[in-house]
């Protein structure tokens, strides 16, 4: 075998193997992407698997697809939480359900609940429920990256978000009812 073909199958085959390695890895930051198990949640503790999120990076922000069932038909609210846990814990003297998330995630220190342009960081877009209890649904969280959440927790609330704290703190979503784990 000549010299030059012998140094241009080397490179074919260098070529080649990059470009597997390339097709089996993310090859730039917008395709970085996460799927999270969500579990119905109560204050006696994590319940069954309810569906999944997936969190992908994108040029917009944060795209989060939902893959849920067995909801409440209607408007949620949709949070990211500052802690890593889908666990009971007490708060006011009673114990509830996925406490130990803590509040919504907010590093800026943001002073109020707002649309997920102003508020916390973890205030995500409304999460709508259909008749049949599915949230088959895209939104985007402009602000967020999915560095910014991982090892935090994604947060579904019993009832809507107004995004304001009046009449209610926190849009007045209520109790939590499914969480899950951001890895």
């Amino acid at each position: 075998m000549s010299s030059s073909l012998f140094k241009l199958t080397t490179l074919c085959a260098i070529a080649g193997f990059a470009m597997v390695g390339c097709a089996n890895s993310p090859t730039s930051p917008h395709e970085a992407h996460h799927q999270t198990t969500v579990h119905a949640v109560s204050a006696q503790g994590v319940g069954k698997t309810i569906g999944t999120i997936q969190f992908k990076d994108s040029p917009a922000g944060l795209v989060i697809v939902t893959h849920l069932s067995e909801l409440p038909p209607g408007p949620h609210g949709f949070h990211i939480h500052e802690k890593g846990s889908c666990d009971p814990a007490e708060k006011d003297g009673k114990i509830g359900a996925a406490i130990a998330a803590g509040g919504h995630f907010n590093p800026t220190q943001a002073p109020h609940h707002g649309t997920p342009l102003t508020g916390h960081l973890g205030d995500l877009p409304l999460l709508n429920v259909d008749a049949q209890g599915n949230a088959k649904v895209t939104l985007v969280a402009p602000r967020l990256k999915l560095a910014n959440i991982q090892g935090l927790a994604v947060m579904v609330h019993a009832g809507g978000d107004n995004y304001s704290d009046q009449p209610k703190p926190l849009g007045g979503g209520g109790d939590r009812i499914a969480c899950g784990l951001i890895r």
